[in-house]
């Protein structure tokens, strides 16, 4: 049976930067990777080898992210944050540890990514005098509609 693999590997800038955008890279130094057992299927090497990846990052006390950046990222990883500033990101899709730990990097470098777009404001807007108006007749249609409902009987 074939295995999927990632899509594509993340790129690096050289052995010890991970690579975001053109413009931003993080130091390899500032990720923590642990390796644990998987769980779920896999047979005879579910419980004796250590495939699946924990990859962590301290998103507050890293240099390369703006503190805009770093509030986006937060809120976006939601319960991925640790109290402590920490993203935890976990990996076991692949019974391959190298497969798995690209797998945990490409998403901790989409979450980055998609952290960096800034929000477009809304900008609050006025109804129409059409809808206006198509409003205070629909409004009208449904009164008179309940005003017909209505028992008009002397019940004396």
């Amino acid at each position: 049976m074939a295995e999927i693999r990632p899509e594509v590997s993340p790129e690096r800038t050289n052995n010890s930067m991970l690579q975001i955008t053109p413009s931003l890279s993080i130091s390899e130094d500032d990720l923590t990777v642990t390796f644990m057992r998987a769980s779920g299927p896999g047979g005879q090497n579910v419980n004796k080898v250590a495939t699946a990846v924990q990859l962590r990052f301290n998103v507050l006390k890293s240099l390369s992210l703006t503190e805009e950046v770093k509030t986006r990222l937060a809120k976006l990883a939601g319960s991925k944050m640790t109290k402590d500033g920490e993203l935890v990101i976990e990996a076991k899709r692949f019974r391959v540890q190298e497969q798995n730990r690209a797998d945990a990097e490409l998403r901790l470098v989409a979450l980055i990514r998609k952290a960096l777009v800034r929000p477009k404001r809304r900008r609050p807007t006025r109804p129409t005098a059409a809808s206006q108006v198509r409003r205070v007749e629909a409004k009208k249609i449904r009164g008179e509609t309940k005003r017909h409902r209505q028992t008009k009987g002397n019940f004396d």
